[in-house]
């Protein structure tokens, strides 16, 4: 299973899951998408787009300001 990464730190709402989208239509159902942000706006915006489009928030935590999301695309 191939995962990418996609570097979102300083990046402001709503960018982070703009770009997020961007990649994950690009991926094969079942790819994972590991995305790191600084927006402290991040955690809800990544759920609430997670709910909506059909993919998988399979991670969500936070680091010394980090936000680290892993999301496996939906089929």
């Amino acid at each position: 299973m191939n995962t990418h990464l996609l570097d979102a730190k300083g990046l402001a709402c709503p960018l982070p899951v703009l770009r997020a989208r961007k990649l994950l239509k690009a991926l094969a159902p079942g790819e994972i998408l590991d995305v790191e942000a600084t927006d402290p706006g991040a955690p809800k915006d990544f759920r609430a787009f997670c709910e909506a489009s059909g993919n998988r928030l399979l991670l969500a935590e936070e680091t010394g300001g980090i936000f680290r999301f892993r999301i496996e695309r939906g089929g």
